[in-house]
């Protein structure tokens, strides 16, 4: 632990009680806030790659890591917007096909310039 050797014991001890009273209470939508810390968590690595790279093509990388941090603060401060978000989004079937669509071009767009211009 280095630096925080003399915290260990008082981490031992809070750790514990921390955990007990998450799941006492903040007991509601726990997933959607662990989805919601894993977005923030991918987007760091993201950040790295395009970090200091000059094609133009940097920004499609960036741009999708600011949205994972966008959704994964507001996920994790206000967990029903998941909710609301994947019920919009399903209400129609044209509605489903076109955001996917959307993903898809884009996984496609980046896909070809990681294998044209990288």
């Amino acid at each position: 632990m280095g630096e925080f050797s003399s915290f260990r014991r008082p981490l031992l001890i809070a750790l514990p009680i921390g955990y007990g009273l998450v799941l006492r209470f903040v007991g509601e939508f726990l997933a959607v806030r662990a989805l919601g810390i894993l977005c923030l968590l991918a987007a760091e690595p993201l950040l790295d790659a395009a970090f200091l790279r000059y094609e133009p093509s940097r920004l499609l990388l960036t741009v999708f890591a600011y949205l994972l941090i966008l959704a994964g603060l507001f996920w994790v401060a206000i967990p029903y917007v998941l909710r609301d978000q994947i019920n919009w989004s399903t209400r129609t079937v044209f509605r489903w096909r076109f955001l996917h669509a959307i993903a898809l071009f884009y996984g496609g767009v980046i896909l070809t310039f990681a294998f044209t211009r990288y």
